[in-house]
């Protein structure tokens, strides 16, 4: 359970209007996942809106996905703060729940050095007994990873993967060679899956693989196999799912995906909104062409 490799879907975090997650619906879509054939889930990404919830709420879904997974499949939490402490107490918590490992995301208001980004990641690893995958994206954050930073980090003994949602796939070629097997890579929907495969990648952590669970877990089988054509031409239809997530808000497409699917997800936390009726249309197209 602690060899993370393979499609782990970004989940969404189903919510009513109140603000009560829906434990039954996230339990029925992280079912259905795994029945697709996904390696592993993630609560608490980008997608699962995390900077949205509040502590109850992420402990809910961090405990609803780890029942409905039910030791099938491994289940990498979220960890994310502005704070050391806050984000050390969320790893334990989630670590004494039964999570298989830490998704470590870092939030910053203020500007950070290398020093203090480093200590912050560093003392999340120190926390827990879970292999950590650390988390870049610097579209979304202030404080992102250097290159050294993530050597550095790559050498303590729970940290074994990184989720590099930067749009440079060079950059992670950069983290293969000068990590080597230190640090395994796990590819964003902002990179190509494909190509990060053939670099030397292990998988992906993406929204979109909640909507497209099957297709998704076939170019990872036909990526490991090295039918690279066969990939490609699948990578090619699959990248329109892609385009979609990094037009629209990420929760509200692949909620409204979701919904389109049948799974009552709600709106995104607001002050963000649902897609638009038009903009459903454009989700929906896509995934019938898909199907």
């Amino acid at each position: 359970m602690n060899d993370f490799h393979g499609v782990f879907p970004y989940l969404v975090t189903p919510i009513d209007g109140s603000g009560r997650v829906r434990s039954d619906v996230l339990g029925q879509l992280c079912d259905d996942l795994i029945k697709a054939g996904v390696h592993g889930l993630t609560p608490l990404g980008s997608t699962g809106e995390f900077a949205y919830l509040d502590q109850a709420q992420r402990s809910t879904v961090v405990q609803a996905t780890i029942e409905a997974a039910a030791g099938r499949v491994p289940v990498v939490a979220g960890v994310a703060s502005t704070s050391t402490a806050d984000a050390v107490a969320q790893a334990k918590h989630y670590q004494a729940l039964g999570a298989s490992g830490i998704l470590a995301i870092l939030e910053a208001y203020f500007p950070l050095k290398d020093a203090q980004i480093e200590d912050y990641f560093r003392a999340i690893a120190d926390a827990v007994d879970l292999p950590v995958v650390i988390y870049t994206n610097p579209q979304f954050q202030r404080a992102d990873l250097t290159l050294d930073v993530v050597a550095r980090l790559a050498a303590h003994p729970r940290i074994g993967y990184i989720k590099d949602a930067s749009t440079n796939t060079g950059r992670l070629l950069s983290i293969i060679n000068r990590c080597g097997d230190d640090i395994k890579v796990f590819s964003a929907s902002a990179h190509i899956p494909a190509a990060v495969m053939l670099i030397g990648g292990v998988g992906w952590m993406a929204g979109p693989a909640c909507i497209v669970p099957r297709q998704s877990v076939a170019l990872y089988e036909l990526c490991v196999a090295k039918r690279w054509g066969e990939a490609l031409a699948l990578q090619k239809r699959l990248w329109r799912i892609n385009e979609a997530f990094a037009r629209f808000n990420l929760a509200a497409c692949i909620k409204a995906g979701l919904a389109i699917q049948g799974y009552q997800v709600g709106d995104p936390v607001p002050p963000q909104a649902p897609l638009s009726a038009e903009e459903r249309k454009v989700v929906a197209a896509v995934l019938a062409e898909l199907a």
